[in-house]
C-alpha cells in the first residue's frame, strides 16, 4: 500500500476511505501544515522528506511541479468527484496498477456522466 500526503484541499471522506483500503494517508491538518498558506513547492518538499506521494485536486500547480522535476515520491492529481467512494476506489486502482509511483504523475479523473 502507498504512503500518501493529502493536500489541504483534498476531501477528508476520500482520505478515510483510502485508509480503510490500507493506505497510510497523512493530511496537512495532521502535520500542522494547513491554513498557513504554505506554497505548493514546500508542500511537495514535506512529502518528499516524509517519503510520501502527494494526493491533490490542485492539478495545475502540481502538474507544473512534476514537469520541473520528477524527484518526488509520486503525485496523484484528481478531479473533484462528489462520489467519494468511487473516487477512493479509482485512486486505489491507479496505485495498484502502477509498478511504482516514485517520480510518477498519476491522473485520476472523474468518469463522464
Amino acid at each position: 500500500m502507498a504512503r500518501l500526503y493529502a493536500n489541504e484541499n483534498f476531501p477528508r471522506p476520500v482520505v478515510e476511505l483510502l485508509r480503510q483500503l490500507g493506505h497510510d494517508v497523512l493530511t496537512t491538518q495532521q502535520s500542522d501544515q494547513s491554513g498557513e498558506g504554505i506554497p505548493d513547492p514546500a508542500v511537495l518538499g514535506f512529502a518528499i522528506s516524509d517519503k510520501r506521494a502527494i494526493l491533490t485536486i490542485n492539478r495545475r500547480d502540481f502538474l507544473r511541479l512534476h514537469r520541473a522535476s520528477q524527484e518526488h515520491c509520486g503525485i496523484i492529481v484528481c478531479t473533484v468527484d462528489q462520489d467519494f467512494a468511487r473516487q477512493a476506489e479509482r485512486i486505489h486502482a491507479a496505485i495498484e496498477k502502477a509498478e511504482s509511483i516514485d517520480g510518477q504523475l498519476i491522473r485520476v479523473n472523474r468518469p463522464p456522466k
